[in-house]
C-alpha cells in the first residue's frame, strides 16, 4: 500500500489512535459549519496550520498537495463574493482552508492502512445486518486512496509533454489522456480483483 501522505515520525499527532484523529475530525468538521464568526474560522484555519506544521512535513511537501486547490478556491471565492458579497466569501474560503489543513494534519500523521482499517471496523455493524459489505467498502476506499497520486503523477506528465508540444492552453490535450489512462488503469484493477474472487 502506499502511503502518499504520511510522513514517518514519532510526534504527538503520531502517538493518536487514527480512531481518535478521525472522530476529532468529523466533529470539527461539523462544528466548523456552525461557526459564521470569521475571527473563530481564521483561528480555526491557524490551528490547523499548526497541526500540519507539527506533522513534520516539510514545506515544499504540503505545498506540493496543497497548491491543486489553490484554483478552485479562487474561483470559489470569486463566484462567491460575486453573488453574496466579500464578507460570506472570506467566511467559505476560511472553512474551506480550516478543513483542508485538519483533514491533512490527519493524513500527514496516520498511515493509510490504519485509516482503513477504522472505516471497516465502524462499517462492522452495518455489515452485520446486512446492509453493507465492510470489505468492499474498505477495499473500495483503499484502492481510492492508492490511485489519487497515480493519477495526479499521470497528470503531471500529459501536462508536460503537452507543454513541450505547445499545448498546454489546450484542456481537451490534457483531459482526454488522462481519462483514458485513468479508465485503462481502473479495467486491470478491476479484472485483478475478479480474478482473484474479490
Amino acid at each position: 500500500m502506499m502511503e502518499p501522505l504520511y510522513v514517518e515520525g514519532d510526534g504527538p499527532l503520531h502517538r493518536i489512535p487514527a480512531s481518535w484523529k478521525l472522530m476529532a475530525l468529523l466533529a470539527a468538521g461539523a462544528g466548523l459549519f456552525l461557526v459564521r464568526r470569521l475571527d473563530a474560522l481564521g483561528a480555526a484555519a491557524a490551528v490547523g496550520g499548526l497541526l500540519v506544521a507539527m506533522s513534520g512535513a516539510g514545506f515544499a511537501a504540503v505545498w506540493r498537495h496543497a497548491r491543486g486547490l489553490l484554483p478552485i478556491l479562487a474561483v470559489v471565492g470569486a463566484f462567491t463574493a460575486y453573488f453574496d458579497g466579500w464578507a460570506q466569501a472570506a467566511e467559505v474560503l476560511l472553512r474551506v482552508c480550516a478543513l483542508v489543513a485538519l483533514a491533512m494534519a490527519v493524513t500527514l500523521t496516520t498511515r493509510t492502512t490504519d485509516l482503513i482499517r477504522v472505516c471497516e471496523r465502524a462499517l462492522y455493524p452495518l455489515d452485520r445486518l446486512g446492509w453493507v459489505d465492510a470489505s468492499r467498502v474498505s477495499l473500495a476506499l483503499a484502492l481510492t486512496l492508492r490511485f489519487i497520486p497515480e493519477i495526479w503523477r499521470n497528470y503531471q506528465d500529459i501536462r508536460e509533454a503537452q507543454a513541450a508540444r505547445g499545448l498546454s492552453r489546450n484542456a481537451l490535450a490534457l483531459a482526454v489522456p488522462l481519462l483514458v489512462r485513468t479508465l485503462k488503469r481502473a479495467e486491470e484493477v478491476a479484472e485483478a480483483i475478479e480474478a482473484r474472487g474479490g
